[in-house]
């Protein structure tokens, strides 16, 4: 008598269990599927918040807070090469406006690729504060004044120097290879022509410099905002400044991710040399 209770127990354990795993009779067969993707499109999606707000909070301190704080500290000292990039800019403006400033302006930072290289690269320095002739002086006063203001705040002096002009010089060393290269070489080439075009301005400074930082301080949306936007600007009306920009952009690139690997590789040298001293 208990051992057929026993066995009648555990087939209604077994029925129960059976029932369990089939679907109900009210729910559709598909609806466990549906709740599991269900649940992980809503993981994914608080994924994605979570690391898009990491990533801005992380960027408004890099970026705003972190400069703001050394500027808080430094005074305007720390916005030296600002001030003297803008006000180079103004006075170089004001002193083409009449005809023997003009000249003067030509032969002190006028570059264009049929110079002599050793005339180019010494008029390239004082090229940085004359005006591009198809560009609008005063609005881009405001982006050098930033750039150079944001790159000095986070950077130094010296790389800031070092960066302007580095992707500044990259940009000049590029036409005359492409002119080179002569018309064709799917696009990369350009006509001889160009090298008559007068090859001023800081904007492959300005965008170099804002690349540099967004890459050091790991910011996608200032990135997107300049580089991104000279980019797609490149792209959509494609000229000489065009092709320097991109230039720029490829040399910032560069030189911040050099600069961040010798970083890590001084930072465990000296790890490495704490540890030894330890044991």
């Amino acid at each position: 008598m208990g051992e057929r209770c026993e066995d009648s127990a555990a087939d209604e354990l077994r029925t129960d269990e059976v029932r369990a795993d089939q679907p109900h009779a009210d729910e559709p067969s598909g609806a466990p599927a549906d709740r599991r993707g269900r649940a992980r499109l809503r993981t994914a999606l608080w994924r994605s918040a979570s690391f898009a707000v990491r990533t801005l909070r992380g960027e408004w301190h890099g970026i705003v807070v972190d400069p703001v704080r050394r500027l808080m500290r430094r005074g305007l000292s720390g916005l030296t090469l600002a001030f003297v990039a803008a006000l180079g800019v103004i006075f170089f403006h004001a002193l083409a406006q009449h005809p023997a400033g003009a000249t003067a302006v030509r032969i002190l930072g006028g570059v264009n690729a049929d110079l002599p290289l050793w005339l180019a690269l010494l008029r390239t320095p004082v090229s940085l504060y004359v005006p591009a002739l198809d560009l609008p002086v005063w609005a881009g006063i405001t982006q050098l004044f930033l750039a150079f203001a944001l790159a000095e705040l986070i950077l130094g002096r010296t790389r800031t120097l070092v960066v302007s002009y580095a992707t500044t010089l990259a940009g000049t060393l590029m036409v005359r290879v492409m002119i080179a290269l002569g018309a064709g070489w799917g696009g990369l080439g350009l006509p001889p022509g160009i090298g008559r075009v007068l090859d001023t301005g800081p904007s492959a400074a300005v965008v170099g410099l804002f690349t540099y930082v967004a890459v050091v301080r790991r910011a996608p949306v200032l990135f997107a905002l300049t580089s991104g936007s000279m980019v797609w600007e490149s792209v959509a009306v494609p000229n000489l400044a065009g092709r320097e920009h991109l230039i720029a952009i490829g040399v910032a690139i560069v030189l911040a991710l050099r600069g961040q690997t010798r970083s890590r590789s001084r930072s465990s040298i000296g790890l490495r040399r704490r540890v030894r001293s330890v044991k």
